[in-house]
């Protein structure tokens, strides 16, 4: 699977805005890790999050 995403990009979750922004950390296969401004660090799953790039 090949995503939008690569480490260093700033992103969002659409259904948790309250994380605030993200900087993805790694992909590997499905799963992103992401640092977030207001929860830290997650692993999420591709599969079942859309996650939201943010145009700079």
């Amino acid at each position: 699977m090949i995503f939008e995403f690569e480490p260093g990009d700033k992103v969002y979750n659409p259904q948790n805005k309250g994380w605030g922004i993200g900087q993805v950390q790694s992909i590997i296969k499905d799963k992103i890790t992401i640092n977030f401004q207001n929860v830290g660090k997650k692993v999420i799953n591709a599969k079942n999050i859309e996650l939201k790039k943010l145009n700079e």
